[in-house]
């Protein structure tokens, strides 16, 4: 089966995108916020008892690299690292898998979705394990040189 591989970085919206005999990937790091006003002592427990600072509007991470297939970080933790989504915007009800990605671009697989990561936020760290299943590229530009895009 073809591959193509469509670029959501600068997508504003969910896209749902049927190519005949051909899989569609999404591609890029995006991150996923939370307006500021919805900080309350739940996250902030999340923080302190187990080192998961969600993002919030006013303190949105940059991000040095571009990945394939997209991952959605939603938070940080204090020896900056990135959690995200593998695959799809962060959604509580998808089945996307959690992954940990550290300061040397290692990615580690957390969690088959979100809700199992939350229920296991206890002891995530100790559940780290290498996960390939993200490629890094230092832009889009260097992604596009080994990829095939496609533009909507």
């Amino acid at each position: 089966m073809n591959k193509v591989y469509v670029d959501v970085t600068e997508l504003n919206k969910c896209v749902c995108l049927f190519v005949e005999d051909t899989e569609v990937i999404k591609a890029g790091s995006t991150v996923y916020p939370m307006s500021s006003n919805e900080k309350n002592e739940i996250y902030q427990q999340y923080a302190d008892n187990y080192d998961i600072h969600f993002i919030f509007d006013d303190n949105i991470p940059k991000l040095s690299f571009y990945t394939v297939p997209q991952v959605d970080v939603f938070a940080t933790d204090s020896e900056d690292g990135l959690i995200g989504s593998v695959g799809s915007m962060t959604d509580l009800e998808s089945d996307s898998p959690i992954c940990y990605i550290d300061g040397n671009k290692k990615c580690f697989f957390i969690a088959n979705n979100l809700e199992e990561f939350l229920e296991r936020s206890n002891n995530w760290k100790n559940n780290l394990k290498p996960y390939n299943e993200v490629v890094f590229y230092e832009s889009k530009l260097e992604a596009e040189k080994e990829l095939r895009f496609i533009n909507i």
